[in-house]
């Protein structure tokens, strides 16, 4: 009898038309409307979010960040590697954890650069969707 063995090596996301957002679960929570960017070198997550997933108090860190405005702000911590789902597919990045009432947000979470490099996203704009690779 000859076994047969399948490796997916690609996860296609269709995403939203207006902003390039997806769902992410971590731990048995679900976060809607994770914004995908490109131009943001960390990922991000609010105070507010750590606190509703339950995570422990993140690590100081010893840097500023520039936001999209261009002013400096001190994170709140760092959370190394927290480990999250998107579409059953699991991935471990780190976060910055950003006070609530340092900038407007419109998203709870950020996936940037760290966490596209590591899932070899590649997006086709036309047709608004993203491939991981794995």
């Amino acid at each position: 009898m000859i076994e047969t063995h399948f490796k997916v090596d690609t996860l296609t996301i269709k995403v939203n038309n207006q902003m390039e957002v997806i769902q992410v679960q971590v731990g048995k929570h679900i976060i809607e409307d994770v914004l995908l960017d490109g131009g943001a070198n960390v990922n991000i997550m609010t105070k507010n979010l750590k606190t509703k997933l339950g995570l422990p108090k993140p690590r100081l860190t010893p840097y500023h960040l520039r936001i999209v405005d261009q002013s400096m702000i001190k994170p709140f911590g760092i959370i190394k590697n927290l480990r999250i789902h998107i579409h059953g597919i699991p991935y471990v990045t780190t976060f910055i954890v950003l006070q609530n009432n340092v900038v407007d947000f419109s998203y709870f979470m950020l996936l940037g650069k760290p966490w596209l490099k590591d899932a070899k996203v590649t997006c086709d704009w036309g047709n608004n969707v993203i491939t991981c690779s794995m």
